[in-house]
This record gives structure tokens, C-alpha cells and sequence, in this order.
């Protein structure tokens, strides 16, 4: 069973830059596909970014286009999330996730493995 942490998120300023990290035990990061994806309050979850288990492709939503960039070091059994010009709509909780090769991507349910999500927050 593949467990996920995420790296706590926090309290940052509009158009300030914060990273995720989401690390990965008990299987290896690079037999999957890896997502991030979040959830405002009252909102459901969507869709922010996904790589490929070989970080040939990246994949990201219209809103985070150009200013989130994810990436993964499997050698280190760990994805990131690199977050700039941060907004106050970007404010949620950031969840990554792990899908096998050939599930599509950027789809939660496609998403077998979850971390348990990390709060970001973005004042004006």
C-alpha cells in the first residue's frame, strides 16, 4: 500500500511563491503518474497538475498555467509542486495523488492513492 505526505503548505502573501512536496513509502514513485489537485471551501476538487511516471509530460489546468510547475525526483520517491504569483483563489487544500500507468490523466478517480492534504492560504 503506497502512503503519501505532503509537506506542510501555509499562510503566504499574494504573489508570493511556495512549494509542495509530496513524498512517497511503501512502493515506488516512478511506476506511477503523479497529481496534484485541490479543494477551496464549498468547492469540489479539481484538477491542478499531473506528470507522467517518466516526467516526459506535464499536464496543467488553464488557472495554474504559467505559474505552478510540478515536477518528481524518483530517485527520491518524491514529486513537488513549485507554486508562483500565488493569488488568493489558489487558496486550498493541495492534495497529491498516484495513478498507474495508462489511467487518464488529470481525472480524480483515476487517482488510486492519496495523500492527506495540505492547507494553503493566500491573503491579499
Amino acid at each position: 500500500q503506497v502512503q503519501l505526505v505532503e509537506s506542510k503548505g501555509g499562510l503566504v502573501q499574494a504573489g508570493d511563491s511556495l512549494r509542495l512536496s509530496c513524498a512517497a513509502s511503501g512502493g515506488s514513485l516512478n511506476m506511477y503518474n503523479v497529481g496534484w489537485f485541490r479543494q477551496a471551501p464549498g468547492k469540489a476538487r479539481e484538477f491542478v497538475a499531473t506528470i507522467t511516471s517518466s516526467a516526459s509530460s506535464t499536464y496543467y489546468a488553464e488557472t495554474v498555467k504559467g505559474r505552478f510547475t510540478i515536477s518528481r525526483d524518483n530517485a527520491k520517491n518524491t514529486a513537488y509542486l513549485q507554486m508562483s504569483s500565488l493569488k488568493p483563489e489558489d487558496t486550498a487544500v493541495y492534495y497529491c495523488a498516484l495513478a498507474r500507468r495508462g489511467r487518464r490523466l488529470g481525472v480524480e478517480n483515476e487517482y488510486d492513492y492519496w495523500g492527506q492534504g495540505t492547507q494553503v492560504t493566500v491573503s491579499s
